[in-house]
């Protein structure tokens, strides 16, 4: 990540790298491994969009989340999904202020800037639509009056891929939001040991104990309007809106991609090709963010998944069998 170019880039990046080399460093001092994880997470906060985080517990998820949102010097909230939840826990309610004879919005946790939602499957279908506006939109509308969120504005959200007990699943117009979803999987066994070995250094101390604001909330807004100026030749459109289609016409797939993913499949690449130096995409930037992109979207057939097929491996084999633009 961030590799030194060879060539001179038309967008001015040595403030873009200069920063994200700190916020690289400071998550790299806590967190062992998982530097692919990193990369897609920063790559889709570069892309101005939300993250689903899928893993086994105690893997780091939500340390992760807290990491990338104590780097930024912006505001930074958690909800705790649970099955009792209401959406005004989540958007706010409009309460009675006897003093001044007047209903007044009183906001909730998820204005903020990073909103952390922790097992987002474990609440009922109508906290979760609550967040339906919000997330696509980034605004709250509350007895007719909407209420713009201040941006940047980023969802985190963490999932257990393996505990179905008291969970609901995320419906499709929900999980098609998140312009990504990342799956974070076991340490090596030196990462583990590392991991050991670092607890047993710390004392005790809290993991996020040195960990400093990198930059501020005026710096993503400028590094997401850097994206928008990385370059991309019209063949790669053409391989992106190939790679979709695709997916809507595979023996594989039961529900193929939307034009949503396909435009989330080139910020997401565009982003990616900023975050290693560079100021246009390539054929391997999107076949690698193929996966986190389109992986949650896609619903396998019915026959597919009797076989044991995996969704992502299904995906690699697809892009295979597309031509790469030269």
């Amino acid at each position: 990540m961030n590799e030194t170019p060879l060539f001179e880039s038309r967008i001015e990046l040595n403030a873009f790298n200069e920063k994200i080399a700190r916020i690289n460093q400071q998550i790299s001092s806590v967190i062992i491994g998982q530097q692919q994880t990193v990369q897609f997470l920063l790559t889709a906060l570069l892309a101005n969009g939300h993250v689903l985080i899928e893993g086994v517990p105690g893997i780091a998820k939500t340390l992760l989340a807290k990491l990338i949102a104590k780097s930024i010097d912006s505001g930074f909230s958690r909800i705790q999904f649970t099955p009792d939840l209401m959406p005004s826990d989540v958007l706010g309610t409009t309460i009675f202020n006897a003093q001044k004879s007047e209903f007044e919005f009183r906001r909730g946790p998820v204005f903020s800037n990073m909103v952390l939602i922790d097992e987002i499957n474990r609440s009922p279908a109508k906290t979760q639509a609550a967040l339906f506006e919000v997330m696509e939109e980034r605004q709250v509308t509350i007895d007719g009056k909407t209420y713009p969120m201040d941006l940047p504005f980023l969802v985190l959200a963490t999932q257990n891929p393996v505990e179905h007990e008291g969970t609901y699943r995320l419906p499709e117009a929900q999980i098609d939001r998140f312009i990504m979803k990342i799956n974070m999987d076991y340490p090596s066994l030196d990462e583990e040991a590392e991991i050991l070995r670092r607890a047993q250094l710390r004392n005790g101390h809290s993991e996020l104990e040195n960990i400093s604001k990198q930059i501020s909330a005026n710096d993503i807004r400028i590094f997401q309007q850097l994206v928008h100026q990385v370059i991309v030749e019209e063949k790669l459109l053409g391989y992106i809106a190939g790679i979709i289609h695709r997916t809507r016409n595979s023996g594989s797939f039961y529900l193929g991609a939307s034009p949503r993913a396909s435009q989330a499949l080139l910020n997401c690449s565009k982003a990616f090709a900023l975050l290693n130096g560079r100021d246009f995409i390539t054929p391997e930037d999107i076949k690698l963010m193929s996966i986190p992109v389109l992986n949650h979207r896609i619903i396998l057939t019915p026959e597919k998944e009797m076989e044991g097929a995996k969704t992502t491996g299904e995906i690699k084999k697809l892009i295979e069998t597309i031509e790469i633009p030269r």
